[in-house]
């Protein structure tokens, strides 16, 4: 019998073979079972386009949008089976960022890539359903596809906000003796998992010692809107991602204008002290990886710079003083 070499070109026809999707690597069966099971985690899938009223009260409404991922963070939900939580990181990049500039996140939307339609899909939904509660804005759709040959997850996720014109915070009326407020982060949020996961291979650190790398990114959208409504003068925000505050903080600034951060003004999380050891990592550098443990910054005049925090503390996040406006080259 003549072994068949399948990197030759094959003739369907002529060698009888009836093709169909389930062969190819998708299970359309499967995947609609899938999807009637999943409507019984999260209400209201099935259209072909998500709707949304627009609310009333805004002179001049602007949206904003944006849109990010949780990077290798999944790695480590891979590592640990545990998928329950990084929908709700994928939120909260996306929310976060939009409301740095006063915008309230109005709905947002998913994508997810998988091999295959599994249990873990549904986990992430339901994370990603309990991030929108607490943003509070609507899940609108999404897309979940199949990609057969896919050897891992991937996900993004896309958010739109609104904001009154003469509400936009975009960080103009900053100047020089203003302050930065520093919010406390839940620890590395969505960002630096690249090095964490270099040490994870070399056997530098352990999942298992570790657990709270997959604790979830703070969605900071309800104590930023209640201070918004509080206070006026909330000049600039800037929310701490993947740079670090060294390259977020400035982002939020006027031109010419730089921030002497102190960071000696907060204690920084013991996992980040455990990264840097086990990883023999340079602190310049691990300022411009890891939040530190500031997760979202604001700046503020010097003279309600106490009221702000005093604010903040009594919304159940914890932030400091951590650096003021200078006038820089």
């Amino acid at each position: 019998m003549t072994q068949r070499n399948w990197d030759d070109p094959l003739n369907f026809k002529e060698e009888g073979i009836v093709l169909d999707y389930k062969t190819a690597g998708v299970d359309i069966d499967a995947g609609n079972k899938f999807v009637e099971d999943l409507k019984t985690k999260v209400p209201g899938l099935g259209g072909f386009g998500g709707m949304i009223k627009v609310p009333v009260g805004y002179e001049e409404p602007i949206l904003v949008s944006g849109a990010d991922g949780v990077g290798t963070k999944l790695n480590i939900a891979t590592v640990a089976n545990d998928y329950t939580t990084i929908g709700q990181d994928l939120v909260a990049m996306c929310v976060n960022d939009v409301i740095t500039c006063g915008a309230n996140p109005l709905y947002f939307l998913d994508y997810i890539s998988t091999q295959k339609l599994d249990n873990n899909i549904a986990d992430i939904m339901v994370g990603i359903v309990k991030g929108c509660e607490i943003a509070g804005c609507n899940l609108l759709g999404g897309e979940t596809a199949e990609h057969p040959r896919q050897l891992h997850y991937d996900m993004a996720g896309f958010c739109t906000g609104i904001v009154d014109k003469k509400d936009i915070v975009d960080g103009k009326s900053i100047k020089p003796s203003d302050r930065v407020i520093g919010l406390a982060s839940s620890g590395l949020h969505s960002n630096g998992y690249s090095l964490v996961n270099y040490l994870l291979t070399r056997h530098q650190i352990f999942y298992s010692d570790y657990p709270e790398l997959l604790t979830p990114t703070t969605i900071y959208v309800q104590v930023v809107k209640r201070l918004l409504r509080e206070f006026d003068d909330i000049y600039g925000m800037a929310h701490i991602t993947g740079g670090g505050i060294p390259e977020n903080l400035p982002r939020c600034l006027p031109k010419g204008l730089k921030v002497d951060v102190d960071y000696n003004a907060w204690t920084v999380p013991e996992i980040f002290k455990q990264i840097q050891l086990k990883g023999n990592v340079e602190e310049s550098e691990m300022r411009r990886v890891f939040n530190l443990g500031i997760g979202y910054c604001v700046v503020v005049p010097d003279n309600i710079k106490y009221y702000v925090m005093d604010f903040i503390r009594q919304e159940g996040i914890d932030c400091w003083e951590i650096g003021e406006v200078y006038e820089g080259i």
